[in-house]
C-alpha cells in the first residue's frame, strides 16, 4: 500500500491517521510543498491518480483512491479490523454526520486562517482584509466549538468508540488552533476530547510531524 501525502495536508494526514489506527503497513510518498508555491511541481502520480491533482492519494494493489471519505469507506470495507465506524447503520450515519461537520462546515471558516502560515500580501488593504475576515472566521469557529461541546456531552468519543469522527473534526480543531483560531479551554468537554485524542498512538506522532512542518516551511503566525 502506498499513500501520496504531504507535510501540512489536512486531509492527507486524516487518513495517516487512520492507517496507523488500523495497523496497515503503507509506503508515505511525501509530494513537494512550499507556502510560496503551494504544491508545485505536482507529482505526476498524482495526476494520473486524482483529476484535481490533489493528496491525499492511496494506492492499494494497483487501486488508486482519492478523496479522505472515500479512502476511510474503502479501507473499512477493505480491512474492517479494528473497526473505524460504528456497527449499526444509524451509528454509521451519525459518524459519516460528524465528519461531514468536520468537511463542510468546519473547514469554511478554517479557510480564513490559512494566510497566516504563508507569505503576507504585500497590498495594505488585502492585508487589512486578510485580518477582517480571519477575526470574523474565528467568531464562526468558536460557534462550531460550542456545537462540539453539546455532541460530546460526557462521552468519551463522538460516536461512543474512537470513530472517523473523532479524526476529522480534531484535525479541524488542530488546524485551527495551530493557525491562531480561538482556544478551545472554555469547552470543558471538548478540551478533555482533544487531549484524549491528541494522545493516542496514531495522532500525537502526526502532531508532532506537522509542528516540525510549520518550523521548517511556514512563516509565524500573526494572529490578532
Amino acid at each position: 500500500m502506498k499513500l501520496y501525502s504531504a507535510p501540512l495536508s489536512l486531509f492527507a494526514r486524516k487518513v495517516e491517521i487512520a492507517l496507523h489506527e488500523k495497523g496497515i503497513p503503507f509506503e508515505r510518498v511525501m509530494v513537494a510543498f512550499t507556502q510560496t508555491e503551494g504544491y508545485r511541481p505536482k507529482h505526476p502520480d498524482v495526476l494520473a491518480a486524482n483529476p484535481k491533482g490533489q493528496v491525499p492519494v492511496l494506492v492499494d494493489d494497483g487501486l488508486a483512491l482519492f478523496d479522505s471519505t472515500l479512502i476511510f469507506e474503502y479501507l473499512e470495507d477493505a480491512y474492517p479490523a479494528p473497526p473505524l465506524y460504528p456497527a449499526t447503520p444509524r451509528g454509521r450515519a451519525e459518524c459519516r454526520l460528524h465528519e461531514l461537520y468536520a468537511d463542510e462546515v468546519m473547514l469554511v471558516p478554517l479557510r480564513s486562517l490559512m494566510y497566516r502560515s504563508g507569505p503576507r500580501a504585500a497590498d495594505p488593504d488585502e492585508r487589512a482584509r486578510d485580518r477582517d475576515e480571519a477575526l470574523e472566521a474565528e467568531a464562526v469557529i468558536a460557534r462550531h466549538y460550542g456545537e462540539v461541546e453539546q455532541r460530546l456531552g460526557g462521552r468519551e468519543f463522538l460516536c461512543g468508540a474512537f470513530t472517523v469522527a473523532d479524526i476529522a473534526v480534531f484535525m479541524m480543531i488542530l488546524y485551527a488552533l495551530r493557525l491562531g483560531g480561538p482556544p478551545i479551554d472554555g469547552h470543558p468537554h471538548l478540551a478533555a476530547w482533544y487531549a484524549r485524542v491528541a494522545g493516542r498512538p496514531s495522532v500525537a506522532p502526526v502532531i508532532e510531524e506537522i509542528a516540525a512542518a510549520d518550523r521548517a516551511l511556514s512563516f509565524p503566525v500573526d494572529a490578532p
